[in-house]
């Protein structure tokens, strides 16, 4: 009578150790050989569940990712303009203010000089002067070719005319440079479309010759001076990608997103700080920054050839046999359940392994596995 009851409190007692008591990583390497190593495993969902297979898809690639960088908001120089005083002069009027957009060719400054009026007296007494050599090459060419006179003279005459022609270019361009509306007025305009960053000067003021009256810009695209560590800049090359963190009004949509890229990655490093800069390009989002504005900046470097490998938990590994396996979820006809897949593993990252030989849609067990391993076994089947 004892003999009958101690056979089943015997066995439930090894099914329990096997199916509770066992993690994948306890078994030992030279175990048991399975009847089929690759053959599915079939389970009903009701038995999934009392033991508590649970599955978990495989991870895909992740790209490198740097920390978040300190960063600096700027405007690349060649979409930066400074409108300046050709000539001294009153400032009559001005027609923008510090933050408003302007047109291209939109006039900005109106000034008041007497220089005008001797610019474009100088421009007519040219224009006369070149009336002159002018009439006088035609009379000299005609002489020398009655012989009247010598080819010396005429070469003379023509050396005059031509200085004259050069002299009025050169006083045409004068007034063209000087903007020179009607009499003593200059009008300034904008030389591109963009936003006044600063107005330098006041109505009433009187200024000189080169002082600068307005700057402007153009505000996209704009640049990034990123403050990187010594690490980071090895693995940055121009064309990275980046990404501006922290914007309140990006609301994980993609298309709101403040990107671009690397165009410089700097050769000096900063002796105070130990930083190298790198400056971004912001191709996207770019309405959402201001100019001096200090952000945060993460990049998408160059992984690994490892990183850049699918992943799977460490416990979901299982070792059989000197080799590496894992359960992974499967269906045979109207069967389902989970099939043991050979992998090999490529180095581990924190509680996640790099693995090749899983598709990338499998679901790798991940709990339960001690009872996978002994049905695969043949370990308490029934």
């Amino acid at each position: 009578m004892m003999k009958i009851l101690l056979a089943p409190v015997w066995k439930a007692a090894l099914v329990g150790c096997l199916l509770h008591g066992l993690s994948a990583g306890a078994w030992a390497q030279n175990g048991p050989n399975p009847a089929t190593p690759t053959a599915l495993l079939a389970f009903t969902p009701s038995q999934i569940q009392a033991l508590g297979i649970r599955t978990q898809p495989v991870q895909a690639p992740q790209p490198a990712e740097s920390p978040a960088l300190p960063a600096q908001v700027s405007i690349p120089n060649d979409q930066q303009r400074v409108v300046a005083a050709p000539l001294a002069g009153l400032v009559e009027s001005l027609g923008a203010a510090p933050g408003e957009a302007v047109r291209a060719g939109q006039v900005l400054v109106r000034i008041a000089s007497p220089q005008a009026l001797e610019l474009q007296r100088d421009r007519l007494q040219a224009e006369a002067q070149t009336t002159l050599a002018r009439q006088s090459l035609a009379r000299d060419e005609q002489l020398f070719k009655e012989g009247l006179i010598a080819e010396s003279r005429l070469q003379q005459t023509r050396a005059l005319a031509a200085q004259a022609q050069a002299q009025l270019q050169e006083r045409r361009q004068e007034l063209g440079l000087a903007q020179a509306a009607d009499g003593q007025h200059l009008l300034l305009r904008a030389p591109i479309a963009g936003h006044v960053l600063e107005q330098l000067v006041s109505v009433g003021q009187r200024v000189e010759a080169a002082t600068p009256l307005y700057r402007i810009a153009r505000l996209q695209p704009l640049n990034l001076e990123i403050q990187a560590p010594l690490d980071v800049a090895q693995q940055a090359k121009p064309g990275t990608a980046l990404e501006v963190l922290g914007l309140s009004n990006q609301k994980d949509s993609k298309d709101q997103k403040v990107s671009g890229q690397l165009i410089t990655v700097g050769r000096h490093m900063d002796a105070g700080n130990q930083s190298v800069l790198l400056r971004g390009r912001i191709d996207q989002g770019a309405e959402q920054l201001r100019p001096g504005q200090g952000v945060s900046v993460r990049l998408s470097l160059s992984a690994s050839a490892k990183a850049q490998e699918p992943s799977i938990p460490a416990r979901a590994v299982v070792h059989q046999n000197k080799q590496t396996w894992v359960f992974v979820a499967a269906r045979e006809g109207a069967q389902s359940g989970f099939r043991p897949t050979p992998v090999r593993l490529n180095g581990q990252r924190g509680d996640a392994v790099g693995v090749s030989g899983l598709a990338p849609d499998a679901q790798v067990v991940v709990d339960g596995i001690a009872a996978l391993k002994a049905r695969w076994l043949g370990i308490g089947a029934e």
